[in-house]
């Protein structure tokens, strides 16, 4: 099929696999929200090898926005741990492209700006925690507001590592008070897709206005709701702006990796 002949009701019940195929064919250049069901999404950052350990050291100290699953060989665009035959240049349906800390482009294809010395690093994502909350009685999807998760950046800063400093961006949850605690114990299992909440209650007190749009959409939050807040991986791009890193290359918000992992895999009892 030629671009955009798939709608989103098209690619349901696909799996993972397929619905790279998909993208990598041109068919899909959307987000993945409730694409793949079943199957974990994850963050991208491709960094040149010269700053690649840095970033490793930066993830593995903050693990809450930037959960490592997969990091590729120098040069090699296969997630192979995570999705065999993958290739991050063309599986995502949008990338965003950062230049000495500055935004330059969002790209669907990345094979012309693909270098030798390029490493993938894969990173869990909290797209999947419905599915882990539906599984465990929780109407998961009762709680969104719209198709996008509300995404800010907070006051919260990271731990640096290198050049790699700044500020963590976080996902909020407007989440009834009687599911609050389960929530949370869900949440926590999966520490490979952000894990539990970072901060919970007063979104002033880690700077954030939920009412004016940041990374993705506004919120409005109920005076009843509790506010849940989880890392997000949306923080290596504001740490790229905020540290004026000479190249990053992400995926855009909602354009995620879509992996072959299952979510029964990153569990913990």
């Amino acid at each position: 099929m030629p671009l955009d002949d798939l709608r989103r009701e098209d690619l349901a019940g696909r799996t993972a696999a397929e619905t790279r195929a998909a993208i990598r064919a041109g068919q899909w250049r959307g987000t993945t929200h409730d694409l793949a069901g079943g199957y974990i999404q994850a963050n991208l950052a491709i960094l040149p090898e010269a700053q690649a350990l840095d970033f490793l050291r930066f993830c593995l100290r903050n693990p809450k926005p930037c959960p490592l699953l997969d990091v590729t060989d120098t040069g090699d665009p296969e997630a192979r741990q995570v999705a065999p035959g993958s290739d991050l240049r063309t599986d995502l349906s949008r990338y965003r492209i950062y230049r000495h800390g500055q935004f330059v482009e969002e790209v669907s294809d990345l094979r012309a700006i693909w270098r030798p010395d390029h490493v993938g690093f894969v990173m869990g994502c909290s797209l999947s925690f419905d599915a882990a909350l539906e599984a465990e009685g929780i109407p998961a999807r009762s709680f969104r507001r719209g198709s996008r998760i509300p995404t800010f950046t907070s006051s919260l800063d990271c731990i640096p590592a290198g050049p790699f400093r700044g500020p963590m961006v976080v996902s909020l949850k407007p989440i009834p008070p009687r599911w609050a605690d389960q929530v949370r114990a869900v949440t926590a299992r999966y520490p490979a897709t952000h894990g539990g909440p970072v901060h919970v209650g007063s979104p002033a007190a880690i700077g954030v206005d939920p009412s004016r749009a940041d990374w993705t959409t506004a919120c409005d939050l109920a005076p009843e709701e509790v506010p849940m807040f989880w890392g997000c991986g949306v923080t290596p791009q504001a740490v790229a702006m905020a540290a004026g890193i000479p190249e990053m290359i992400t995926h855009s918000v909602g354009h995620m990796v879509l992996t072959d992992l299952r979510l029964a895999d990153l569990r913990q009892a």
